[in-house]
């Protein structure tokens, strides 16, 4: 998906295609949220469509916090900037698709991602993506609060 990813971040053109990079060490298998959460059933009949758009919200998130798996920038106000715009793609396409209870969930996630941040507990990520993932993947909005506890 990371390959999918690239392509449609080129697509979108201007400083964010500018900034596309294709890394040898790119992942490109393994199961990460955009794939757990498109192997759900309320989102199996459109996997690709919300794998490739989770992959555009983590990698909005993973320009945040540290550093983009495909976009690479030294700027810190650029990367801070890409992922905004980062989050509003994939958020955008979400709605195209009509499912607003996952972006709900996303916005759950986002919100978060950024307390988890503020308040120096940056490990908490991955439980934070998995708990959004089987939410927007089998519905349970609960899962967040669940997989990601704040302290």
């Amino acid at each position: 998906m990371i390959d999918a990813l690239i392509d449609a971040l080129r697509a979108e053109g201007g400083t964010l295609a500018d900034q596309v990079v294709a890394p040898a060490d790119a992942p490109r298998g393994g199961t990460g949220p955009a794939q757990l959460a498109a192997s759900g059933p309320r989102t199996a009949d459109r996997g690709a469509e919300y794998e490739l758009l989770l992959e555009m919200i983590y990698e909005g998130s993973l320009l945040h916090y540290g550093t983009g798996r495909v976009i690479r920038t030294d700027d810190p106000d650029l990367a801070l900037l890409l992922g905004d715009q980062l989050y509003a793609l994939g958020l955008a396409r979400l709605a195209w698709l009509g499912d607003l209870d996952a972006v709900d969930v996303l916005a759950g996630v986002i919100s978060s991602l950024a307390q988890a941040h503020a308040e120096g507990e940056p490990e908490r990520a991955p439980a934070i993506w998995n708990g959004g993932a089987l939410a927007i993947g089998w519905g349970s909005r609960d899962a967040i609060a669940a997989a990601a506890p704040t302290s």
